[in-house]
């Protein structure tokens, strides 16, 4: 069975490993972005898509939503992968993706998520990781940090 969760900031690559996950293992990608899209976190509708959707035997959960999320997740989790790059990088990352044709984010949301970004490290990162740890202590976890870690890592699989 493969069941990954991929933890990180905004613009460190969490969706472009997701996809090449999937590729490698053909495991379904579940993109709580693109799930939650237009609504708020906190809604019932957003929870039970995330309920139903985890509940198969492989896929790759790209995204964070700790705090309403993890209960759902963890427990059904073989791996997290947490992605440690850099401020800059995850800055510049969200800063080309806004111009991609086809690309879902948005550049009048540019100043909002890199103020996220430049703030993760602070802020979103000890409350991950504190729910990572009530929700699934046990859960082995494997930090990449470059892309060679990234490229390794999806070569070992």
């Amino acid at each position: 069975m493969t069941r990954i969760l991929l933890l990180g900031c905004a613009g460190s690559g969490k969706t472009t490993l997701a996809r090449r996950l999937s590729e490698k293992t053909g495991a379904p990608v579940i993109d709580l972005d693109a799930i939650w899209r237009g609504k708020t976190q906190e809604t019932p509708e957003f929870r039970a898509t995330l309920a139903e959707r985890h509940v198969a035997d492989a896929w790759i959960s790209d995204g964070n939503f700790a705090a309403v999320t993890f209960d759902l997740r963890m427990p059904r989790t073989d791996l997290v992968v947490w992605l440690d790059r850099p401020r800059l990088t995850c800055a510049w990352r969200a800063i080309t993706r806004v111009f991609r044709k086809g690309e879902m984010h948005q550049r009048g949301d540019l100043l909002t998520v890199l103020k996220f970004i430049w703030g993760f490290d602070r802020q979103n990162r000890p409350r991950i990781e504190a729910l990572r740890l009530q929700y699934g202590p046990d859960v082995p976890v494997v930090r990449l940090r470059t892309d060679q870690d990234v490229a390794a890592f999806v070569d070992a699989l």
